[in-house]
């Protein structure tokens, strides 16, 4: 076991964790953060993105003691305050993208860092940021409505 100190949607949070346990596993299990889903646990389904220093990157894969000092943000971090949504959630909401909900804080996670880096992304650009991300109720189309929606709403 290990003492780590981790910066986790801006606070300072510590664990004592083996040093190989996977950051999904330390989020979920050690600092309840469940926002944060196990999907497969090869780091191929994308239901576990968080950030790290604004990168979406897949949790199950990243062992806690890779993170250093970087910051972590996971879904529960992305609100605008704890009364307003990000507005990926809101355009999440408002298109009525998830169907079971399962696979949707990753995709989340992935559009929001796609909109940080790329205000006004292309479909190609969307579909290249999304790839991975797996949706097993098939809601691609509406996912992208929505990232073109909050990027519309950007230039607004």
């Amino acid at each position: 076991m290990a003492k780590f100190q981790l910066k986790i949607n801006g606070k300072q949070l510590s664990v004592d964790v083996d040093p190989s346990t996977p950051l999904l596993w330390v989020l979920r299990d050690h600092l309840h953060l469940v926002g944060t889903k196990y999907g497969c646990g090869a780091g191929a389904c994308g239901a576990c993105a968080v950030h790290l220093n604004g990168n979406a990157l897949r949790s199950c894969q990243l062992p806690v003691s890779a993170v250093g000092t970087q910051a972590i943000t996971t879904i529960e971090g992305i609100a605008i305050s704890e009364t307003e949504m990000h507005p990926v959630q809101k355009a999440w909401l408002e298109l009525d993208v998830a169907q079971c909900g399962y696979c949707q804080t990753g995709q989340i996670m992935s559009a929001v860092a796609l909109l940080k880096r790329n205000p006004n992304p292309s479909e190609t650009d969307i579909e290249a940021a999304m790839t991975g991300n797996i949706c097993r109720c098939g809601t691609y189309i509406r996912i992208k409505a929505a990232i073109q929606h909050v990027a519309k709403s950007s230039k607004k």
